[in-house]
């Protein structure tokens, strides 16, 4: 362990072979036999003489004639003589702790004349047989030492200090800063070394001042890195540990979007968690490790002022995993409403993911009620019950169709769903259909529905044989792609994805901001000329299918980086590709960079490996040139892969400023530009809004009320539509599209008037 002993005798050199490991430093026996051959006069200093600790000590501690005098507690005594000097030195207030009852005798004897003031107690302490080093071997954990510094915050009265003699090697240092980050303000020193030739190990002193705040200050030093006279790796590895401290210091005391765990709230990151704080709000993680089967990313608010009156002072709801990424859960506002409705106190939202998945709810439930129990606020002899409350799923059936996994997105999930409810403008278009969706799933990201489509029997839509007849030329070639499980839709029941409807709302969202430009629209298609519209992000080929299907005169291109997304969409999803509809298999930021450069034709030249085909190729793979004409509509419709960047969709390359400038270069004078933004960080959404404000002229919103997507639309032109034009130009594009069904252009239409305007 690197600890610096006394030079010893011959008769006590064995009985240091006893202390090798922390089951030998944890046991009463061991120490029992080393004191007993080592004897009474051959003292055991861990890391420091009296002569490098007197100054720091005693200036730590103050003055001995101080009143009320410093108490001083000194746990894991063992026979060393600092105890002894301070007592010398006039601190008189001493309580020494050790359970050797052998070594407790010892000192007993050898102090009880000259210093009788001192006390000796044989006593475990559970977290207290000895230093903190001493109980951090760094394979066999942080048990003993947490329990150790946890009995020592509870013995320390406000104002009181913790003094830790130590070598700071990472996994002490790891342990001992965080738990004293709340509440508490730390100091590291370095102990004068001994006059030496070489370098050798520098024993710090970290100090923790107890305070009544739960501010969370940095960790002070009083030493200069780079004058530290002791092994360059020891150096070095304080230097970082002070270093990413401070730094997670620094991201509490700015508010930053924080997952707190349990022990950060016992240790004081929130305040007292026994006591309500009304409108109080955070993210914690609980469980994942010891006794715990899962982890859980949860959600706890105390109700706002005048709430009342409460059903229960402490609840849990649960949240399972297809509705976690809803408004009402996903959301501050919605949260807050969950809670009005639960009537409690306080609750804590528990939203479930994928690795619940196995899982009962017994069995989660099971799991999770030690945890929310040191979270109910009020004393613990209450004994209040705490009920567990569940959102239901509002699925009445569910049958996974497909299974797949790609490299680049990870494991993809097909299901079929019947739902509990369904929207009353589902009834009112099929009222006598117990409506079937089929749903795309990315499990890369917990929550996310890539795409959801409508399931229709036969004859129940406007769809003609003319695409069956279309697919069945294609089969052959498709049947052969090594590794696909193609499966008949639900079993011969003749179901098949029904493309004149989006069932995804942002996707009619998203539809709906094409009012923006419904004029331009209308004059393209009066004199039978064609949109040209680019969709970044296939999925599964519903919101082009739809634009293909309703919108004749637009003739779309859809980029899509992962094959698997073609090739599920064609399989399962019903898409299919002809003159109009074309899906290139590339890099989406690449693919618009080159969309004005390009000096190709309208006509595309495909190249696929080593041969050139026709522009009705169903793919290109990875080398797709765009052609030179500008776009009318662009559409960044991705999930991104990285949720560091605190978007879950797009990528964030697609905001980037450089990005925004291209895609207004490549778009037509009535250009229009839409984005898909899915993030739960306010910060985010202002600033990619910000950074489009910078880049078009005119700048509109849609807010979706149940859902976390909030579409953006930028314009180029230099004038556009005024507020009070849009009912008449929802009217307008209502008549450019197709629709089978009246009352889904009216839902469209709906959707058009919540547009807002940024810019």
């Amino acid at each position: 362990m690197g600890k610096k002993k006394k030079n010893q005798s011959s008769s006590s050199s064995s009985a240091t072979d006893l202390l090798q490991t922390l089951g030998d430093f944890t046991s009463k026996e061991n120490w029992d036999k080393f004191f007993t051959i080592r004897g009474i006069g051959d003292s055991f200093e861990w890391y420091a003489e009296w002569p490098q600790l007197r100054d720091p000590l005693i200036s730590l501690i103050g003055a001995p004639t101080s009143s009320p005098p410093p108490q001083i507690l000194v746990p894991g005594c063992g026979n060393s003589r600092l105890s002894e000097h301070l007592y010398d030195a006039g601190f008189h207030g001493i309580t020494n702790v050790d359970f050797s009852k052998v070594v407790i005798s010892d000192m007993l004897r050898r102090n009880v004349r000259d210093r009788s003031d001192m006390r000796w107690r044989v006593m475990d302490m559970t977290s207290m047989q000895g230093g903190l080093d001493a109980l951090m071997e760094p394979e066999l954990g942080h048990k003993l030492g947490n329990q150790y510094l946890s009995e020592v915050k509870r013995l320390l009265k406000s104002g009181g200090k913790f003094v830790c003699l130590t070598l700071a090697e990472s996994h002490v240092l790891g342990l001992l800063f965080p738990k004293f980050r709340f509440g508490w303000k730390m100091s590291v020193h370095a102990i004068p070394q001994k006059s030496s030739s070489e370098p050798s190990l520098q024993t710090f002193m970290v100090v923790a001042d107890k305070e009544n705040s739960s501010v969370v200050l940095q960790v002070t030093s009083s030493f200069d890195h780079s004058s530290l006279d002791c092994n360059k790796n020891q150096a070095f590895g304080i230097h970082e540990a002070l270093e990413s401290e401070n730094q997670t210091r620094r991201e509490y005391s700015h508010g930053s979007d924080i997952l707190y765990s349990l022990e950060d709230l016992q240790l004081g990151a929130k305040g007292d968690m026994k006591n309500l704080s009304p409108g109080c709000r955070f993210e914690l993680i609980l469980g994942g490790e010891g006794d715990f089967c899962f982890s859980y990313r949860a959600v706890l608010l105390d109700a706002r002022e005048n709430s009342g009156p409460f059903m229960y002072n402490c609840g849990v709801f649960i949240v399972p995993k297809t509705r976690a990424h809803e408004w009402l859960f996903s959301s501050e506002e919605g949260q807050w409403l969950v809670v009005e409705s639960s009537k409690a106190a306080r609750l804590i939202m528990v939203l479930l993911d994928t690795s619940h998945a196995s899982a009962s709810m017994d069995e989660i439930q099971k799991d999770l009620s030690p945890l929310v129990k040191q979270l109910a606020p009020g004393k613990d002899d209450q004994g209040a019950q705490i009920p567990f409350m569940m959102a239901g799923d509002g699925i009445k059936h569910r049958n996974v169709v497909h299974q797949a996994t790609s490299s680049l997105t990870g494991p993809i999930i097909v299901e079929d769903l019947v739902y509990e409810n369904v929207d009353p403008e589902f009834s009112r278009i099929w009222p006598s259909e117990d409506l079937k969706f089929r749903r795309l799933v990315f499990q890369r990201t917990q929550g996310l529905v890539q795409s959801e489509a409508l399931l229709m029997r036969d004859g129940s839509s406007h769809r003609t044989d003319v695409e069956t007849e279309r697919k069945k030329a294609s089969s052959s070639s498709k049947s052969k792609r090594k590794g696909t499980q193609r499966r008949s839709d639900d079993s011969g029941n003749q179901l098949k994805v029904y493309h004149g409807y989006l069932a995804s709302s942002y996707h009619m969202g998203i539809i709906s901001g094409f009012t923006l430009i419904s004029s331009y629209l209308e004059s393209v298609a009066s004199v039978g000329k064609s949109v040209k519209a680019v969709v970044i992000g296939l999925g599964a080929g519903l919101l082009p299918m739809f634009l293909h299907e309703c919108m004749p005169f637009v003739g779309i291109e859809a980029v899509e980086l992962d094959l698997t997304m073609l090739n599920l969409a064609e399989d399962y999803f019903g898409f299919t590709q002809d003159k109009s509809l074309k899906v290139h298999i590339t890099d989406g930021i690449k693919f618009v960079r080159e969309m004005k450069s390009s000096s190709a034709t309208d006509e595309m030249s495909v190249v696929h490996g080593n041969e050139i085909t026709s522009n009705n190729t169903r793919s290109c793979n990875g080398n797709c040139t765009a052609s030179n004409a500008r776009v009318d509509i662009l559409i960044i419709d991705v999930d991104s892969p990285d949720s560091s960047s605190g978007m879950t969709c797009p990528a964030a390359d697609f905001v980037e400023g450089s990005f925004l400038l291209t895609v207004k270069d490549a778009l037509s004078e009535q250009g229009l530009f839409i984005v898909n933004l899915v993030s739960r960080s306010q910060a985010t959404k202002d600033m990619v809004i910000s950074r489009m404000k910078m880049v078009f002229n005119h700048l509109f919103c849609l807010q979706l009320e149940e859902d976390v997507n909030l579409v953006l639309f930028g314009l180029s032109s230099e004038s556009c539509i005024k507020d009070n034009s849009f009912p008449e130009a929802a009217v307008q594009l209502g008549k450019l599209v197709k629709f089978q069904h009246l009352e889904i252009s009216q839902s469209i239409m709906d959707a058009a008037k919540k547009i807002r305007c940024l810019k």
